[in-house]
Parts: C-alpha cells; structure tokens; sequence
C-alpha cells in the first residue's frame, strides 16, 4: 500500500504530468520593460485581462527575480540559462554598444532545435550571436508595437512548424519607452486603444507624484495595455489552430519599468518581475512564494520538452516540481549580476536575496550612477532635473545617483529596499553571511568582477 502511494504522489505532480504526456509546445512570452504593474498583482489601474486570465489557469509566482535589470543582458540570461558575467552579453547587443555572448554558449533555441523542437521568435531578439541561439524562424522585422500583426505571424509559425512540438518566443516591444512617449500616437485612432487619466495612475514609491510623471505613467499604462491585448490575440490563434491544450505557455518580463530608479538598478523595481505559467499538466489559480530567477527559466524549459542541456553546468534549476506547492522549501535565493546597460554605463553591481535580505554590492560604487539615455530622456526624469527636485518618491535623488558600496535591507519591514542596513550592528551576521554567500557564489560563476569584492580589512 505504502508504495502504491508513493506511485500516486509521483504520478500527480505536475513534473511528472508534464513528462509522461506527449512533447509539449512551449510560448515564452517576454514583455519589454514591464514590472509587476497587472491586475494580477495588485495593480488596480491597469488593464490586464488577459495575463490575469493566464495567471488564474496557471501557477503566479510572487517572487520571481530577473538575474538583471537591462534588456539585452536579460534576454540572454533568460534563454541561455546563464548569468550574464558567465555569458558573455554584459551589455545592450545593437550598435554602438554591440555586445554578444561567447561562442561557446548554446542557448535554448538552438538545444530545442537539435532535439527535433520547430523554433522561433516573433518580434524583439537583441541577442547575439545568432550562432548560439539557432532558431529555425526569427521574424524580426515585424512591428513590435502591431500586436494584430505579431499573433497573424504566430499562426504562420505554428502552420509551418506542421506538426512538430515547437519552441516559440514573443517579444513584444511594449511597454518599452519610443523615441518619443511610448508609441501611442501611431495608435491614437484605434478603439482598442486604453488610454489611462494621468490623475487615477499609481505613482510608484521610487517617483514624485507630479503632473509630468503621472503623464509618463499614463502613456506606460496605456503600453501595457496594447501589450495585454496582444497576448489576448495569441491565445485566440492558439485556440483557433487547436494548440492551447497542448501548449505551456510562460509570461515575463525581461527588466523593471523604463522609468528612473527601476529599470539597470537591481531595487525590487528593477528586478523584481511578473512570472506566469500555465497549461497541461500545470496546476490551475495557483500562488507560489518561492525564491525563483529568470535564471531557471532554461533549466525548466529544458525540463518540459525533455531536451537536453549543454555540456557545461546550468547554475539555475527546473521549478517543475514545485508547481504545486505554495511555499516550497529550499528556494529560498536569487542573485542578480550587472555590469551596465549602454557601454559608456560602467556601475558593476551584485545582489543576492533571501526571504529576510537582500544585499546589493556596488563595485565601483566612487561612480555616481548613470542613467539609461532613454531614461535620461523621458518625461519623469527631466521633470526631477528641472526642478532640482530633492526626492524621487521616497529616496532622494542624491542617495539615487550616489550610493555607498553595501547596500542591506530587511525585506520583511522594508519591501521598498529604503532603509540601508549596512551599518547597523544589530544586522552585522546577517551582513557577514550574505557576503560569504555572494562571494562564494561569485567563485562558482567564475565572476570577472569578483576581484572587485574582497574580505574586508
């Protein structure tokens, strides 16, 4: 009888579902510069129906961390199951900056490929080089902000893959910031549009509740919108071409929001992020609290379809088995590697995190910290310039801009990470063990910059 039971428990987890059915196809769907701002989080502003809809069919994880803040380093992490120090894609892939990974990297597209999966991408790579993500299809010319458009060519990548299980990755360009605002105007015509009333927005702690921010929030909310419609369109032709049941479909984003004191900084704002997943063999309206990074995202996949990994070691793992349960136990950390966004954006950082703390380590914290040009540029930012704001929300644009070189918060008093506990003897062996942590974690990843982070005297 004992057994028997053992044979049951096994048979009805969700890795075990997963793997006993036949292949399935897998949607990564990467949203750009999207933080947690969905219905589904909380967000009472935005509209999100459809990403809601996919996080009451599936499993929402609350603590889900990008292992950077900067969007090509990000998507390069998120499809070679590697940090970004370790890959090689330290930085922003286009012109002038023209980062790559290392050749020897084989990312997901191109394992998924040798193991007999049909492989796209619709809409934004900036990843390079395409020798080490192999994907039968990238469609990269599409206009990334028509979502009409991108779910037209998904019905044309699924027709082709004929048959075959396939790997497909959408990357929306929305709500990422346009030359100018965030591309709304092209759609000012369109009924579908959501246009969001500056006065009702939420004006996150790390911004000052201004006329001109709560415009910016407005223009990003209306984005994120466009973007929800367009994962609404995907389902429909996932549902049309009869491939939803057999499908797993996993939402996220790749950085924090396009605004000043999120996005390149490795704050909750800038890494903390939406992960969704959901479909056969995955528990439905389901909220996981372990301590997950996009870092396992490849692990999993790999999980899924069964394909096999490189040669070298992967250092996330597959979150398969924890599908099921609320509060797993033993994930419990994440870490975080940045060294800059743009190329002439040196501010190396790391991080790790735990249910209790998270400590940020500036490398070259003498550096006053650098923005982003889009960031630089927009709305909200020049605002603060102009009129030689002292705050931005709750920290002040001094402790923004100049930043000691540990950075401690308890995040069971302090979720906003405002309140830096460095110092505080009272902190002094949860300090002493998160930096032989990071430092060890730093040997094991071969981390260029470890040399930068040394005992103290």
């Amino acid at each position: 009888m004992r057994y028997l039971l053992m044979l049951l428990v096994v048979a009805l987890s969700p890795s075990a579902a997963l793997a006993q059915a036949k292949q399935k196809n897998v949607v990564l769907i990467i949203a750009d510069d999207l933080g947690r701002q969905l219905g589904c989080y909380g967000d009472k502003c935005v509209t999100s129906p459809n990403i809601d809809a996919l996080a009451k069919k599936g499993v929402r994880f609350t603590r889900a961390y990008s292992s950077v803040s900067s969007c090509s380093p990000s998507r390069a992490s998120i499809m070679s199951g590697l940090y970004t120090h370790q890959n090689g894609m330290y930085g922003l892939q286009h012109a002038p900056h023209s980062q790559q990974c290392h050749p020897w990297v084989m990312g997901l597209p191109t394992l998924l490929r040798n193991f007999g999966y049909f492989t796209g991408l619709i809409g934004k790579f900036h990843v390079g080089p395409e020798s080490a993500f192999n994907f039968h299809r990238l469609m990269l010319n599409t206009k990334q902000r028509d979502v009409a458009l991108m779910a037209q060519n998904a019905k044309e990548f699924i027709r082709t893959a004929d048959k075959k299980p396939y790997f497909l990755v959408m990357g929306y360009q929305d709500p990422h910031r346009a030359k100018v605002g965030f591309g709304n105007d092209v759609w000012a015509k369109d009924p579908k549009e959501v246009k969001v009333d500056p006065k009702k927005v939420v004006v996150p702690y790390h911004l000052p509740d201004t006329e001109a921010v709560r415009k910016d929030l407005a223009e990003y909310y209306q984005s994120v919108a466009r973007m929800d419609r367009g994962v609404g369109l995907l389902f429909e032709v996932l549902r049309e071409l009869g491939q939803l049941e057999d499908t797993i479909i996993i939402f996220i984003s790749d950085n924090g929001i396009p605004f000043p004191g999120a996005k390149t900084t490795l704050y909750a704002s800038g890494i903390h992020l939406p992960m969704l997943i959901a479909g056969p063999g995955v528990p439905q309206d389901r909220t996981n609290h372990g301590v997950v990074s996009y870092i396992d995202l490849a692990p999993t996949i790999l999980d899924i379809t069964k394909a096999a990994g490189p040669k070298y070691k992967l250092p996330g793992r597959s979150f398969l088995p924890i599908l099921g349960d609320d509060n797993p136990k033993g994930w419990d950390t994440a870490f975080a590697s940045h060294q800059f966004h743009e190329i002439t954006m040196s501010y190396p950082m790391r991080s790790i995190i735990t249910p209790k703390y998270k400590l940020i380590v500036n490398l070259e914290h003498q550096k006053t910290y650098p923005l982003a040009s889009d960031l630089w540029g927009s709305p909200s930012w020049q605002d603060i310039r102009k009129t030689g704001a002292k705050m931005m929300g709750q920290r002040s644009v001094d402790a923004f801009l100049h930043r000691p070189k540990e950075e401690l918060y308890d995040l069971s008093t302090d979720p906003d990470e405002l309140k830096n506990l460095a110092a505080d003897p009272a902190h002094a062996n949860g300090l002493t063990e998160l930096r032989t942590r990071l430092r060890d974690w730093q040997k094991d990843t071969a981390d260029p910059w470890a040399i930068l982070y040394r005992e103290e005297k």
